[in-house]
């Protein structure tokens, strides 16, 4: 999944030298892949109800990793063909079978360490994608300093990614009747308090009540929460969706626009960002987090905001490095946390709402590209366009940051919202 999602960033320089693309077509293409991604996010989500329905036989997760890895890895291998026009098709497809691969490979994931008692492990599968962004970044920059094409590294991509699909597949295999999926991001402690079981007729399995979220008073049930509390939720995770992604997608081209054309760390800060992002989910997991999540929450977004802030303030090599490092960091700890809000205030349909929050992040991270695009129409100067781009991000992220501690303060949490 680092492959399928994350390659495009560290291969976007090389495509603009072999004048294949330029700035405002590969906002788009990035785009494409945003925009599979959240489409298949929400399919992931409301798919097992459709089937049920209909009356389909289920499909067993592990079948669906496989078909998603498979995806993943031709048409990764797709990109390194010559024919342009269809390269907005493969990074669609691409966030789809991304979409598949995680959803599918976290639920079976979860309900296997549950199963096995050792859900804490979890967070070492949420470390993967961070490690895909570390390898592909090291990887392109042996291939810039090889001197070889955007081709020649997106077909080298396509092999790793069929090798690495060989190596991990004995091990999605079915055992018993899966675990139904997981909603896109759920929680990873979902394995401590409940298990998704499929029913073996349908496939279609419902989580069994969870525990009281922390910050329930003993004896009592789950409360029940407004539904404006859960929109500003969605939207304020949307805004984070929003804030990391031109970055994200633009960093080694940011790094090159600012820095000497023969600095040694130009392709060095895409592995850092991903450093920081295995990082967090490992730290994500094991620190021990009490109070209040959204002031949690608040705090990540800051330090993401920060984060983009020393990278405009401190073009160099150094501000660069600390910036992606620090945006790394909370990356998935945002995700984390917030999905455990979801918990707690919609502990009935946890998978729908996961489905709704997640569906926001998307809409925010697929809005990222085009509005590089659209700063980039209207000015000559690139440093100009991706300083106004990364500023707006930054506000976004300290909106979302102020929109989480009003939250705390609208909505405390020892008291009860009417729905």
């Amino acid at each position: 999944m680092g492959i399928g999602r994350f390659a495009f960033t560290p291969i976007l320089p090389m495509m603009l030298h072999d004048r294949v693309v330029d700035l405002r077509g590969a906002s788009w293409l990035a785009s494409a892949n945003y925009i599979g991604y959240m489409l298949g996010a929400a399919m992931c989500t409301v798919q097992p109800m459709v089937w049920a329905r209909l009356g389909w036989r289920a499909v067993d997760a592990p079948s669906l990793v496989r078909a998603g890895l498979v995806g993943t890895a031709l048409l990764t291998l797709g990109m390194a063909l010559p024919f342009e026009q269809t390269w907005a098709s493969l990074r669609f497809a691409a966030g789809l079978a991304s979409a598949l691969v995680f959803v599918y490979s976290s639920g079976w994931c979860l309900a296997r360490l549950a199963e096995l008692g050792n859900a804490s492990l979890g967070g070492l599968m949420f470390a993967g994608p961070g490690a895909g962004i570390v390898a592909s970044g090291l990887l392109a920059r042996e291939m810039v300093a090889a001197d070889r094409s955007a081709a020649e590294t997106w077909l080298l991509f396509g092999i790793a990614a069929c090798a690495l699909t060989a190596w991990v597949w004995r091990v999605f295999r079915t055992r018993t009747v899966g675990a139904a999926p997981l909603a896109p991001g759920v929680s990873l402690q979902a394995g401590r308090a409940s298990r998704a079981a499929a029913s073996p007729s349908t496939g279609h399995g419902r989580a069994t009540p969870s525990p009281a979220p922390a910050g329930e008073r003993r004896g009592e049930g789950p409360r029940t929460h407004g539904r404006a509390e859960v929109a500003t939720l969605a939207f304020a995770y949307g805004l984070s969706g929003f804030g990391y992604i031109v970055t994200a997608t633009f960093l080694p081209v940011i790094a090159r626009s600012a820095l000497p054309a023969d600095s040694p760390w130009l392709d060095l800060f895409w592995p850092i960002f991903g450093g920081g992002v295995i990082v967090g989910a490992l730290l994500a997991t094991r620190v021990r987090v009490s109070g209040d999540l959204r002031l949690v929450l608040a705090l990540a977004y800051v330090v993401q905001a920060i984060a983009i802030g020393i990278g405009v303030g401190l073009p160099t090599a150094a501000g660069f490095a600390v910036g992606s490092l620090l945006l790394g960091l909370p990356f998935t700890a945002i995700t984390y946390f917030a999905l455990q809000e979801v918990r707690r205030l919609r502990p009935e349909h946890v998978a729908a709402t996961t489905g709704l929050v997640t569906v926001l992040w998307s809409i925010g991270q697929a809005a990222g590209p085009p509005m590089v695009a659209a700063i980039l129409r209207r000015t000559v100067d690139v440093n100009a366009a991706f300083s106004e781009s990364l500023a707006i991000a930054a506000g976004a992220l300290v909106l979302g940051a102020v929109v989480h501690v009003a939250m705390s303060r609208a909505w405390p949490r020892n008291a009860g919202t009417p729905a």
